[in-house]
């Protein structure tokens, strides 16, 4: 018997596209007098190369995930972090919990939690790039496609990409009046909704609003709340979205609106000190995820919002396309840093477990915040559009930020927390770049592309120290980092047969200066040289058995240039960015989808990704805290040698794997669906010690649900780290042993309806 569709009829237009680690679904929700079993993998169209193109005629590497999963994601409450290890080589972490994500592609990524940080791998969301730390971790939400480019992407997505880059395109408003709610409620009081309205005004005009509502209650407490002036209760969180999208179409011209914001309250990541047992990456006896014993506070929020028009212009032969954007954003996150309580100065210290005691050797209660921010680009960019064998894109753009970082320190011991020390940054950051992109299908079976862009980037920054309790001041220093590079890229696909396609390239890659301005605990800034990424890759795509199962894989390796590295300061807390004189990669990635039964489902993605940084003449401070130190000892007292060591937060193996199950019952239709991802070990800093060497990993989610009436109507219970395990995944090295741990498991049900 047929089985039913049980996709919401909103979310089939951007379901049409298929994902590579998608399952296969069709353009619309079908009538009960139309249902037809789905028995083939549909075309997967991507993006990336700022065309819409099938998959397998692209000379890149490119995943995606399907929607089935982020809807499973917001309905638990997670982050854009649950995105980690959904695919091939991604790897997703944050010290900030909620806010300020870090990505890693290919083990290249940035480490350093600076407000001021960037990063090697690009975020571009709606077509506008996501600079600031601010502004990377806007919620995942009514969404059409989530592309990762691999690789450098210097040419047509510029600067800070080198490693790659993270796409996210919102579902665009369409001309059917539709809309869905999908409502759930989890473990911890958690509350989560996400809902869209799509409303077409006429023929020419269409309205898109979605939003997203998260919210979770304290579920760690603090025991000397009350004696200590503390935080009492932490790891709550309520987190609001908004987008609202115009699209006006007449004759040749089309223009989409969009204007989204996001307002976040809750706690900052809760960092617990003597959590790591001596020797080793365990954790200690007696942990418990509930128990925070600490003497600070701890408080975040998060306000940002962006204002955007992308335009286009058909001519006879050619578009043009105009985009422009401003984005804006307000940050505050507070913490114990030292995760504990007390000092040698300040007894008692802890907190112990067991026999292994605690030992605080100083308090630091910190807060950094971005009181401003603000960014403009535009970007304008011509191109063919014609079926001829040669297709081009030529373009320009222009990238402008102004921002202000503060710093601050608070005395721990005194009467309310008061603060003792402030330092505050100041930087402006313009870019512009040229760029063209040509595509030339020499037979109807090979097509060569080629890039070419030109950069020109530059800063100023200035930091300076007040005055304030022990702290002296230290007056204005400034520095005018610039750089220009030029970035190309060649590639080659050639198809086999209809089914199977084989591609190469070779692509360069660059991250612009990068500054280090914490000068609330030292006395001088640092500065980054621009880094250079050379990387050579080539695979295969393949559908295969009848188009019932696809297959990709990609073997790469890759030079990196005078790589941007954050180092800490040993017993500091502090940071200092070093260039490496090389870094490399290389490994390989398969992506693979099948319908392996009549009502089964599965998706397998795996990488191996080995990286090692190439410097005899670069040493680190190491921990500040007596961790255990693997590395042989450098010319200066307390330095190592970091040569030979894997870049960090880099895991040699990361795999993921679903399997779905769908059948009809009575009048609708059950369907379980399983996902799991492995993530192996990897070094939390750039010096290797027993206790900051994550253990591999191993996460599950389960959801089973049922559909009625076509499937505009589903009830689905959830569980996400369904084995409860429990490790440190994080840690700060300046103090106590001081770790962060993963989420917890979580449960709960949703209900979702459409119409």
């Amino acid at each position: 018997m047929p089985i039913p569709r049980i996709s919401p009829t909103l979310l089939a237009l951007a379901l049409s596209t298929a994902f590579p680690t998608g399952l296969a679904l069709a353009q619309e929700a079908p009538s009960p007098e139309a249902k037809k079993e789905v028995n083939q993998l549909q075309a997967v169209i991507v993006t990336g190369s700022r065309r819409a193109e099938n998959l397998k005629e692209v000379p890149l590497s490119i995943s995606a995930i399907k929607s089935e999963e982020l809807d499973t994601y917001n309905a638990s409450g997670q982050d854009i972090r649950a995105l980690s290890g959904k695919v091939p080589s991604l790897n997703i972490e944050s010290d900030y919990g909620r806010t300020f994500p870090r990505f890693y592609v290919r083990g290249l990524g940035n480490t350093d939690f600076d407000m001021n940080a960037s990063q090697p791998v690009g975020l571009v969301y709606d077509d506008v790039v996501q600079e600031s730390i601010a502004l990377k971790g806007f919620p995942v939400f009514d969404m059409a496609q989530v592309e990762l480019l691999r690789g450098p992407q210097g040419t047509l997505f510029g600067r800070n990409s080198p490693a790659g880059v993270m796409k996210f395109d919102s579902a665009r408003p369409t001309k059917r009046l539709e809309g869905y709610a999908n409502l759930g409620f989890g473990r911890w009081s958690a509350v989560n909704l996400e809902t869209a309205v799509n409303v077409p005004v006429n023929s020419d005009l269409q309205l898109r609003v979605a939003g997203l509502a998260q919210r979770q209650s304290d579920r760690v407490h603090n025991p000397l709340a009350a004696s200590a002036g503390a935080t009492a209760d932490l790891e709550g969180y309520n987190d609001k979205a908004l987008r609202l999208q115009a699209l006006y179409k007449s004759g040749r011209f089309e223009g989409l609106f969009k204007v989204q914001a996001r307002d976040y309250k809750g706690t900052a990541t809760t960092f617990r000190a003597n959590i790591i047992k001596k020797g080793s990456n365990d954790l200690v006896d007696g942990y418990d995820d509930a128990y925070y014993p600490t003497d600070g506070y701890n408080s975040q929020t998060l306000k940002s919002g962006e204002v955007s028009a992308r335009l286009r212009w058909d001519f006879d032969g050619v578009s043009l396309y105009s985009i422009t954007a401003h984005d804006r954003a307000k940050f505050y996150s507070r913490g114990d840093v030292d995760g504990g309580f007390g000092a040698p100065y300040a007894p008692p210290s802890g907190p112990d477990y067991g026999s292994q005691k605690a030992n605080i050797p100083f308090d630091s209660q910190t807060a950094d915040g971005i009181p401003y921010l603000r960014q403009t680009t535009q970007e304008f960019r011509l191109q063919s559009n014609t079926g001829a064998a040669l297709q081009w894109i030529a373009g320009l753009y222009y990238f402008n930020e102004k921002l202000q970082v503060d710093s601050f320190n608070y005395d721990t011991f005194a009467a309310g927390d008061p603060q003792n020390g402030y330092a505050v940054q100041h930087q402006e950051a313009k870019s512009w770049a040229v760029f063209g992109n040509l595509k030339y299908a020499v037979t109807p079976d090979l097509k060569l592309t080629a890039g070419l862009r030109y950069t020109d980037d530059k800063k100023d920054f200035d930091a300076s120290r007040v005055k304030m309790g022990t702290f002296t001041a230290l007056n204005t220093i400034t520095t005018h980092p610039k750089a220009t590079n030029w970035s190309w890229d060649l590639g080659a696909n050639y198809s086999l047969d209809k089914a199977t396609s084989v591609f190469a390239r070779v692509a360069t890659g660059y991250r612009a200066p990068s500054i280090q301005g914490r000068v609330l605990f030292g006395d001088s800034i640092s500065v980054a040289n621009s880094e250079k990424v050379l990387s050579v890759e080539a695979g295969f795509k393949a559908d295969l058995l009848d188009n019932t199962a696809r297959i990709s894989g990609t073997v790469f390796k890759y030079r990196v240039k005078d790589m941007q590295l954050t180092a800490g300061s040993g017993a500091t807390n502090q940071n200092r960015l070093v260039n490496a004189a090389k870094a490399e990669g290389q490994g390989f990635e398969i992506d693979a989808q099948a319908i392996i039964a009549r009502d089964w489902r599965t998706t397998l993605g795996f990488s191996y990704n080995d990286t090692e940084i190439k410097d005899a003449g670069l040493f680190v401070a190491p921990c500040g805290n007596g961790c255990t130190v693997l590395d042989p000892a450098g010319p200066l007292a307390g330095t190592v040698s970091i040569n030979g060591n894997s870049l960090p937060r880099a895991p040699k193996v990361v795999w993921n794997w679903t399997l779905k199950y769908s059948t009809e019952l009575g009048a609708g239709e059950l369907t379980v669906l399983t996902d799991w991802a492995y993530k192996d070990k990897y070094n939390m800093f750039l010096y290797e010690a027993a206790e900051y060497r994550a253990k591999s990993a191993l996460e599950g989610g389960l959801r089973a649900g049922y559909a009625w009436n076509s499937g505009k109507y589903e009830v689905a219970a959830y569980s996400r780290n369904i084995t409860n395990h429990r490790q440190v995944i994080a840690a700060i090295d300046f103090n106590n042993l001081t770790g962060i741990v993963n989420e917890p498991r979580s449960y709960g049900v949703q209900f979702k309806a459409s119409f």
